[in-house]
């Protein structure tokens, strides 16, 4: 489980305890779902990552939403439900080039603005070849928590940052790039191959 969620788990546990020790059985019950369910949001699982080097995996776990060619490559669109793991992942090895948060608006994250209005954190990582990607908080999703620092070198699925309730992440595959995924495809993050470098 990611620590974060523990400012949020902990209290919930205390009232769930409480309202057991009271005998008060209807929101004990309650209030031990929400223990369960903010337990399996914050969910921190290990991934297999794959081992060929010219892999780039996906920095979510989600369904692809959206792929769209563009003039500076392939732009792949990821939505995370709030079922999915929230805990964002390097789709390559290589140096943080860039980390800017940008506050903006919490539309839905399957609205086409999203990309745009919305707050997310902009990141690229490169190493001689780089990758460009957001993530975006959504309309439930307030919070990005970048785990990360500028010029700080990571491997290709290492933990960079988590997202809470709901989000989007959009990442841009250079031309130099087979794509691997379609719209619908379901990916986990760190261990789903979205392309190959040529």
């Amino acid at each position: 489980m990611a620590k974060e969620g523990f400012p949020f788990l902990i209290p919930v546990l205390l009232l769930t305890a409480t309202s057991f020790w009271l005998a008060w059985w209807g929101p004990a019950l309650v209030m031990l779902a929400l223990a369960l369910f903010v337990a399996y949001f914050f969910r921190d699982p290990e991934r297999k990552i794959p081992a060929d080097s010219n892999s780039i995996v996906s920095p979510a776990d989600g369904r692809v939403v959206k792929i769209q060619e563009t003039k500076g490559g392939t732009l792949v669109c990821i939505f995370l439900s709030i079922f999915d793991v929230h805990v964002n992942r390097a789709p390559i090895s290589g140096t943080i080039e860039r980390q800017d948060y940008h506050p903006g608006k919490f539309l839905v994250a399957w609205d086409e603005r999203a990309s745009v209005e919305n707050e997310q954190l902009r990141l690229t990582i490169g190493s001689g070849r780089s990758i460009d990607f957001s993530l975006i908080a959504g309309l439930v999703a307030r919070r990005i928590v970048p785990w990360t620092k500028l010029n700080q070198r990571v491997e290709r699925g290492d933990r960079i940052a988590l997202i809470r309730f709901g989000s989007r992440v959009d990442i841009l595959l250079p031309n130099q790039c087979r794509l691997e995924v379609a719209v619908g495809n379901r990916v986990w993050g760190g261990s789903t191959v979205l392309a190959y470098w040529n």
